[in-house]
């Protein structure tokens, strides 16, 4: 029998890696939706949904990301990232769906010196991950099967994101300026899209909240600078304070979560964050030589 997947958020970074990899797993039968055919806040829309295609699986990709933006637009915010997420769990429940839920490092304030665990304070910074940590909440109380699992530094070949903003730059100028005193853990979209395929595919389905990430804590001047070094770019980068880099929302100064949950319970490798690095960096010359 035909195992049935809903993927929303398609059109984003994490969705858009699991498009990337449906052909790898067979024996499923993959359905993509994306802002343009389902908005997830709609909740007779997403019941509707879900009384058509009766899925075994829903993993919601779908998220209002803008950090920044979404202190202006708080609605939008909470509407995807916590009613949206709410709907999604209820028509899990109902239907007795398995549902995988992402979240984020931003659910944290960052004043932590060791990787942050699941359960340690939640103290969002700002309206971004006071929408997710609602969300995350809302979950668990529709669903209490449910998987969700908190992710930071995402980046991929597809949509917009730090590395590929790197590349841009050290082609087109001659510094850049990055800082240097935030902290966290980057993770390859590709490498945790297989990680959740894996935990489909073998069936070891343990409910619960856990962290993902690519392995090792770096800043993000160190994260440019891997870029740079793996381009040949002869592109300066300068190591810079926050403070030298205002943002409309505080980022955290620390950010790493600890994984050790996440690898005992499924039993998956943390590839080390330079190996993706490389690997995302590869694809993205592949596709650039190609065109």
């Amino acid at each position: 029998m035909v195992k049935k997947i809903i993927v929303t958020g398609s059109g984003g970074q994490l969705g858009q890696e699991f498009y990337a990899l449906k052909d790898s797993f067979e024996g499923y039968e993959i359905h993509f939706f994306n802002r343009a055919n389902l908005d997830i806040a709609d909740r007779e829309a997403v019941i509707e949904l879900f009384n058509k295609i009766n899925p075994g699986y829903c993993i919601n990709c779908a998220a209002y990301t803008a950090v920044d933006k979404a202190e202006q637009d708080s609605d939008a915010a909470f509407n995807i990232n916590a009613t949206g997420a709410q709907n999604l769990a209820a028509a899990c429940a109902k239907q007795g769906t398995k549902l995988i839920h992402f979240s984020t490092d931003y659910v944290f304030d960052g004043w932590a010196k060791t990787p942050y665990k699941e359960d340690d304070k939640k103290a969002p910074l700002g309206v971004y991950g006071s929408s997710k940590v609602i969300g995350e909440e809302l979950v668990v109380a529709a669903a209490p099967e449910s998987i969700i699992i908190r992710t930071s530094w995402v980046y991929s070949v597809y949509g917009s994101n730090f590395v590929k903003t790197m590349v841009r730059l050290m082609t087109e100028k001659q510094q850049v300026n990055v800082v240097a005193d935030q902290w966290g853990s980057p993770t390859y979209a590709a490498d945790l899209a297989n990680a959740v395929l894996q935990i489909i595919e073998n069936e070891n389905w343990v409910s619960g909240l856990y962290q993902y990430s690519n392995e090792g804590v770096i800043n993000w001047f160190q994260f440019a600078e891997a870029i740079k070094n793996y381009l040949g770019s002869s592109c300066v980068v300068h190591p810079i304070s926050t403070d030298q880099y205002p943002t409309l929302t505080p980022r955290p100064k620390y950010s790493a979560m600890s994984k050790e949950k996440f690898v005992a319970t499924f039993g998956l490798t943390l590839i080390p964050w330079r190996q993706s690095l490389h690997a995302c960096l590869g694809k993205l010359q592949d596709t650039t030589l190609s065109k």
